[in-house]
């Protein structure tokens, strides 16, 4: 094991055992009593109260309050890093390395009994990945973006549009990461453009950082950031027609937290869910989101919305009763 290691086992221990010898712990960790001591002076230089008691009773002790304090995780923490760790791995978190780094030390440093409560709060928990996810190759590019966010430092990209073959060269000043979609992207101010854009991560081709260094805006959330840009701009008040809408409470929440539809609900309840609507996207988007919950919702009002929706069906049942 690594130093740093060696060093955590030791906490670990004197936390667990309360207080060992300097001959136990050597035993334990499998070293020579001389490098225990050298890693007891080590902690204790680094400020860990350590506490020596000489004679046939002594060995070496944490203070209590060092004890007490939250170095250490908890059942639940265990659990909720473990859960977590398990949804980043989905979601093509780039530091995977690290992340296994970091389970694996937790479960090294814990004990029988604690790691067999682990075990069994976690082996019934799994996270599928979407089905068009796709390995992360970007990672350096990702590690680069990242090291330029925490440190104000503006990078060259060379980056590759949707669609488009041919890429272009930008230099950003990059604010933050958003992970949507099972897609990663970097909230930037592009100083080409001389505004915030935002970037798909694995569309960057090249990276190379600069010297220049920025100013982060007071206040700037990525993620808000990003959610604004799907946000319609909605029509004057008196344009908008009100849409009500009961059914199953899974379909009604589906619906009110449907992508496109979000931004129009005024008012939800479990089996109920209130837009309102411009007539361009009542009558002619509404009715194809709508027909794929068949019976498990129904339309209170307007008439017209549920004319426009039985029309639709029966243009369907016609298209298919007349096709081979």
């Amino acid at each position: 094991m690594s130093k740093t290691d060696n060093l955590l086992a030791i906490l670990w221990l004197l936390t667990s055992r309360k207080r060992m010898t300097a001959p136990q712990l050597a035993e334990e960790l499998e070293m020579s009593v001389r490098t225990v001591y050298r890693y007891i002076d080590a902690l204790c230089a680094s400020g860990v109260p350590i506490v020596a008691e000489f004679g046939r009773e002594g060995g070496y002790s944490l203070l209590s309050q060092f004890v007490e304090s939250p170095l250490f995780f908890d059942e639940d923490e265990r659990k909720a890093i473990v859960h977590a760790a398990m949804f980043a791995q989905q979601a093509g978190y780039p530091y995977g390395d690290a992340l296994e780094r970091s389970l694996s030390k937790i479960k090294r440093y814990t004990n029988e009994e604690q790691l067999d409560a682990l075990e069994r709060y976690t082996r019934g928990f799994d996270v599928l990945p979407p089905l068009d996810a796709a390995p992360i190759h970007d990672e350096p590019i990702f590690r680069q973006l990242d090291e330029a966010i925490a440190n104000n430092r503006t990078v060259a990209i060379t980056y590759r549009k949707e669609n488009q073959t041919s890429t272009e060269s930008r230099s950003i000043n990059p604010y933050g990461f958003v992970h949507w979609t099972n897609k990663w992207y970097v909230i930037a101010y592009c100083q080409l453009r001389c505004a915030v854009r935002s970037f798909r991560v694995d569309r960057v081709i090249a990276l190379n950082q600069t010297d220049e260094v920025f100013e982060r805006p007071e206040g700037f959330s990525a993620g808000d950031y990003f959610t604004a840009q799907f946000k319609p701009t909605l029509p004057l008040e008196g344009t908008l027609t009100t849409v009500i809408i009961e059914g199953k409470p899974d379909a009604i929440r589906q619906l009110y937290s449907s992508r496109y539809l979000r931004f129009y609900v005024t008012k939800r309840t479990d089996d109920m869910v209130t837009f309102q609507l411009d007539n361009a996207l009542m009558h002619k988007y509404l009715p194809n989101i709508l027909t794929q919950y068949g019976e498990l919702i129904w339309v209170v009002e307007p008439q017209s919305l549920r004319e426009t929706l039985a029309s639709h069906v029966s243009n369907l049942l016609r298209y298919y009763q007349s096709t081979p």
